[in-house]
């Protein structure tokens, strides 16, 4: 079987993305998805689209799972008629969901007694960055698995740091998501500060990217998504609301006192009074000064 194969679970805009970009570099890519419309979006765009993970595990030993929690991701692996029941030997599963590292080092110790290996190897970039293959991926697993996997994650991303053993990889991405949610918040309240001083916003965004007080989400997600109220950047108030939540657990586990993230968290619990779990997880900036 050619090692240009690779098979992916789950066919939303990330996991229709990655297509995009392996595709273009050359790959055979199959694909299956429970959802008919991400199927067929799949299939407009050259994915070989299989009826489920048997029949994708009977085409490539390499599988790419985009799912959007830990209890999906277990269920892939280890459910009924999930990889394990169905893989081939030696199957490599490269996990770019944002998950559980707990969940992740079962799963890895498990799979590694079958004979099978897991990389964790969440993913930064959004729907754009997996469809352009410029993703930055946070990975953790052994190396070996690293340097098999290396080709594929080569075509998918722009930027490859590796944490160490498995589960730093999703550790490191709740970190990464905990400091996004917190710059969401408190660069909304300095534009609201700034608004009320008779700044431009506009004006004020583009000076602060031109000191130390820029982050991504001054640079990207307010030019790109907040200021234009466009809030379509495919991210989901739900997906962000839990990346937080285990992010604070995971504090909370390590015995540390950190106030500052758990207010951070708290602000993003209560929006869920609010702010619906579809909506773009930039509207977090109507709960920190700014409005509608």
């Amino acid at each position: 079987m050619s090692k240009n194969t690779i098979g992916i679970v789950g066919l939303g805009r990330m996991g229709n993305g990655m297509a995009q970009s392996l595709l273009r570099e050359g790959f055979n890519v199959f694909g299956t998805d429970i959802g008919e419309t991400q199927r067929q979006a799949a299939k407009e765009i050259g994915v070989n689209v299989v009826a489920d993970i048997k029949a994708l595990c009977a085409e490539s030993s390499v599988i790419i799972l985009s799912l959007p929690m830990a209890k999906h991701v277990q269920a892939v692996i280890k459910g009924a008629g999930g990889i394990i029941d169905h893989a081939q030997p030696k199957t490599l599963i490269i996990d770019t969901s944002t998950s559980e590292p707990e969940v992740t080092r079962a799963l890895s110790i498990e799979l590694d007694q079958l004979g099978h290996q897991l990389l964790d190897c969440p993913v930064s970039g959004g729907p754009a960055g997996a469809e352009a293959g410029t993703m930055v991926m946070v990975v953790g697993g052994e190396r070996s698995a690293l340097e098999r996997a290396q080709l594929y994650l080569n075509a998918l991303s722009s930027k490859v740091v590796y944490m160490g053993k498995s589960g730093n990889g999703h550790a490191a991405k709740l970190i990464n998501n905990l400091l996004c949610a917190a710059h969401l918040v408190t660069t909304a309240e300095a534009i609201a500060l700034g608004t009320k001083a008779g700044l431009n916003p506009e004006d004020l965004i583009a000076g602060l990217n031109a000191g130390s007080g820029r982050s991504a989400i001054s640079e990207v997600n307010f030019p790109r998504w907040i200021l234009n109220q466009s809030f379509d950047s495919g991210f989901t108030m739900e997906l962000m609301r839990k990346d937080v939540r285990l992010a604070k657990n995971m504090i909370g586990e390590m015995g540390l006192e950190l106030p500052l993230a758990q207010q951070v968290a708290e602000i993003w619990s209560q929006s869920e009074a609010n702010i619906p779990d579809q909506d773009d997880f930039n509207c977090i900036i109507k709960n920190a000064g700014l409005g509608e």
